[in-house]
């Protein structure tokens, strides 16, 4: 995995997550990608000690509307952080561009406003196989990174200033 995370398995986290709920929003454009990082994330999570009855999927159209559902899940008093993934590609036109600053955008608001970890594991790849190659492919899995996020950032929430 990049940077300085952990990787899932063999590490517990700091505190006990038996109780904690998480909201994983899945756009289904470009599902192939988007249910590969969902697996991973929710693997993660549950190698991390959260218990299955607490990993709850919400599917929303495309990447666009994962904001939204952020703010849904996260406005919910029983959920303790809500992990989005999505997959957005390159084409030919602006689109592209407008849709990640929209998502980055609304995901940064959602995760400022709740005061819950929302996270952002959302791939915006020029191709399809640099998609691929971050969910799953031989630059691991951003939906782990995404999952492993929520838990150090519920775990920073934890210490006492």
């Amino acid at each position: 995995m990049a940077g300085s995370l952990t990787t899932s398995t063999g590490k517990k986290s700091a505190i006990n997550l038996s109780r904690k709920r998480f909201v994983l929003v899945v756009a289904e454009w470009n599902e192939d990608v988007t249910e590969a990082l969902f697996d991973s994330a929710q693997q993660t999570l549950l190698a991390l000690g959260v218990q299955p009855k607490n990993v709850i999927r919400r599917n929303v159209p495309g990447s666009f509307e994962l904001p939204l559902a952020a703010k849904w899940a996260a406005d919910e008093k029983s959920v303790d952080a809500v992990i989005c993934l999505g997959c957005v590609i390159q084409g030919d036109t602006p689109h592209f561009d407008y849709i990640c600053q929209a998502v980055a955008q609304g995901i940064t608001i959602v995760n400022l406003s709740s005061g819950k970890p929302v996270t952002f594991g959302v791939l915006t790849t020029l191709t399809k196989k640099q998609a691929l190659e971050r969910a799953g492919g031989k630059l691991g899995n951003k939906g782990e990174e995404a999952a492993v996020t929520a838990v150090k950032m519920l775990e920073e929430r934890n210490l006492k200033y």
